[in-house]
């Protein structure tokens, strides 16, 4: 009697046999994917992903109701008069989406007569508000300018390319979010596809010199392409992704999924060199590597999805991406790519050359040699490198994500900083009532020896003159019908422990005024709640990826004790990555802490799995000692393959981004990668050579549970088949 195909049979068997199908399939679907890929939004305004209950939060949701969510840019002119400088202000003032522009003016007395009324409350803001030497000295003339609508907003973008326009962007100097905003859209989709671009071509040549057929790199990177392309544009369904995602996402899905169509392709070269007809090999290649390469997705898909678990919810955008990436290159590896290997068969027959590395034996046994010393570092490493992973300098905010030196915003600002000194503006927003409070206010936040200047709508419109006097243009900037908004501009940076420090001594002031319904709002205030968000996330995002991962190891094994083995070089060189920065004294983004720690243990652990999964195999017919070395000699190829993909993605981010957050991300993975490739090669064949009777005994004790079960599930099964020939 023929035996009955489970579905899991019959669909190997569509795979393999409708190649037309599903080449026709995937085709369309990378058509309409790249055709929805320029309709997903970029955002880059880090607020956007704060929790409700943050009080910043809270604080935005009201400022933009009741006027608006500014963007700010700070300009300053070089080689100008006070008249010119003036005109250029005038200029900037009448743009569309200008909200606002405090700087150098003329008027002697800008509260006398008509003039006044006509120029409204921007010359409010001049010689008698603030000192003159705040917005011009020897030929410099500065402007800060308040937009209408946020930085990201193509009103404010057009306001900025205008403001380059009137200034000159040889004689001016542009900073501030709104510029910085923009600078940074327009080089991020330049810097991706350039490292991209060069990633594919480094990754060819890794892939010629690991494979032995000059097709197949070509191969592996059409179907990881295809893959990309219907992750980025099925991102439409999330409507806008973070900056942070557009410009990792894509590269890294390139990195850590290359493996499964490897794996695939040698699995089913190995099975057709035995004799067996292509589609027959194909058939038993896919069932063969399926539950590793799913094993192995499962694994990069833990990593991934728990950084979604941040309140932050950037880390929900980043990790629901990358996830649905992963998924999307399982898909593209078990159904497009068997059709492909079978469509293109011939040409990687005609195309296949000799191996270019030679064997690794000799690299195995000097791994062998040194695993005792490697051992004894490893433990004398972990420890500090676990608790030095939190002594680093982080950043969290604007400033973290902002343009790295060299760049034309970084040196704009400096220069500007330089000249008038740091101007960080926060915004105060109180309740409308009492006019003498609102003045008393103003006037003691001005007494703050860290604020440059204070203004409040109470606070500078003189005695004796009626608010009611001014148009309703000029009173809606200052006033609404609820609130008042007060502009204070602080003489910090935006992150630093001094500017945290003051901007929580400013919100007290602002608290012994109006203890209730006040709110106090701007990059610094913004970034508090970040570091205070990301800290608690942190613990709770590594814990939770810890455990997934150990989990599906579990699942693997069948075994406590070689999770644990599994996982500790990975956990180590996590740390040492972690650490290295602390030692030599750069400062780290805490988004990309967070999320390389969850992406190096999901990416990197298959390298262990791999070693451990070989050096089993071995077990059974030799010693600890020859199964450690063989599986050395087994798996570098494949670790030194897929790690120095990874690497070179990483480095490639690094030295292609001007933004700080992506190239220091870009760092850590390739240096994590490394750092993983060594301790997988060196410290995990000690481990296991060292604990081998505990492993084994684990391992006779899972065989013994598997048997009892196949017995179990065999009675009933031929129970089942006696009552039904009874019947």
């Amino acid at each position: 009697m023929k035996k009955n195909k489970s579905l899991f049979d019959k669909m190997v068997h569509v795979i393999v046999y409708w190649g037309k199908e599903i080449e026709t399939f995937f085709f369309l679907a990378t058509i309409i994917c790249a055709i929805c890929f320029p309709f997903v939004k970029v955002n880059y305004d880090l607020s956007k992903y704060l929790p409700h209950f943050a009080q910043t939060k809270q604080a935005l949701d009201v400022m933009e109701d009741e006027f608006g969510y500014p963007g700010m840019a700070r300009i300053m002119v070089k080689d100008v008069s006070l008249q010119e400088a003036k005109k250029i202000r005038q200029q900037i003032s009448d743009l569309d989406g200008v909200d606002l522009v405090i700087g150098p003016d003329l008027t002697t007395d800008v509260y006398m007569g008509a003039s006044f009324v006509n120029q409204g409350i921007t010359d409010m803001m001049s010689v008698d508000a603030f000192s003159m030497e705040d917005y011009y000295h020897d030929g410099y003339a500065l402007m800060d300018v308040i937009f209408e609508n946020g930085d990201d907003s193509p009103l404010t973008r057009e306001g900025v390319d205008a403001i380059y326009r009137i200034v000159g962007k040889d004689r001016g100097y542009f900073a501030g979010s709104a510029v910085s905003s923009k600078e940074r859209e327009e080089s991020i989709t330049k810097e991706i596809t350039m490292a991209i671009g060069m990633a594919l071509v480094i990754i060819w040549l890794i892939l010629t010199l690991t494979t032995t057929s000059w097709m197949e790199p070509f191969l592996f990177i059409s179907v990881m392409i295809v893959a990309i392309i219907l992750n980025m544009g099925s991102n439409l369904m999330f409507g806008t992704i973070s900056f942070f995602t557009f410009s990792t996402a894509a590269i890294l899905q390139l990195a850590v999924s290359m493996d499964y169509s490897i794996f695939l392709l040698h699995t089913f070269t190995a099975i057709k060199n035995t004799g067996v007809e292509i589609h027959d090999a194909m058939e038993l290649a896919v069932k063969e590597s399926c539950s590793s390469i799913l094993a192995s997705g499962a694994t990069t898909i833990v990593g991934f999805i728990v950084i979604a678990f941040m309140r932050f919810t950037i880390g929900r955008d980043v990790g629901f991406v990358l996830t649905k990436g992963i998924i999307c290159s399982l898909a593209t590896v078990l159904f497009l790519m068997p059709t492909l290997i079978l469509h293109f068969n011939d040409k990687i027959e005609k195309t296949a050359h000799k191996p270019f590395l030679p064997s690794f034996d000799r690299f195995a046994k000097l791994m062998n040699r040194i695993r005792k010393p490697v051992f004894v570092i490893a433990i004398f490493l972990a420890v500090p490198c676990y608790f030095g992973q939190n002594m680093n300098v982080f950043y969290y905010g604007d400033d973290a994500i902002g343009a790295g030196p060299g760049t034309r915003v970084y040196e704009d600002t400096r220069a500007i900083n330089e000249e008038f000194g740091k101007s960080n503006m926060i915004i105060g927003i109180v309740p409308n009532g009492d006019l003498v409070k609102e003045r008393q206010l103003t006037e003691a936040l001005e007494d703050l020896d860290f604020v440059n200047n204070a203004m409040s709508m109470a606070g500078t419109v003189p005695k004796g003159i009626p608010e009611s006097f001014l148009p309703d243009k000029v009173r809606e900037q200052l006033r609404s019908e609820r609130y008042a908004r007060l502009l204070i501009s602080l003489n910090t940076v935006q992150e630093s422990r001094y500017a945290f420090d003051c901007s929580q001594k400013l919100e007290q002031v602002v608290r012994e005024y109006y203890p209730e319904d006040a709110y106090v709002i701007g990059m610094t205030p913004t970034t508090i709640d970040i570091r205070d968000i990301l800290t608690d996330d942190y613990n709770k995002v590594s814990l939770l990826s810890l455990a997934g991962v150990a989990l599906v190891v579990f699942a693997t094994f069948q075994s406590v004790l070689v999770p644990i083995l599994v996982i500790i070089p990975i956990e180590v060189a996590i740390y040492l990555n972690m650490t290295l920065p602390y030692v030599m004294g750069d400062s780290m983004v805490y988004i990309g802490y967070i999320i390389v720690s969850c992406l190096q243990l999901g990416a990197t652990i298959d390298y262990s799995i791999l070693m451990t999964n070989n050096y089993l195999g071995f077990r059974k017919t030799m010693s600890n000692t020859d199964s450690a070395m063989a599986a050395i000699s087994k798996s570098t190829l494949s670790i030194l393959t897929s790690g120095g993909i990874l690497t070179v993605v990483g480095y490639l981010l690094y030295f292609t981004s001007s933004i700080q957050a992506i190239s220091q991300v870009g760092r850590l993975v390739g240096r994590g990668a490394v750092l993983s490739m060594v301790l997988v090669l060196s410290l995990l064949p000690a481990l296991l050579s060292t604990f081998d009777k505990q492993i084994q005994k684990q391992q006779l004790r899972s065989a013994r549970r598997k048997e009892k079960r196949r017995l179990r599930y065999g009675k009933v099964k031929i129970k089942g088949e006696n009552d039904h020939e009874k019947v």
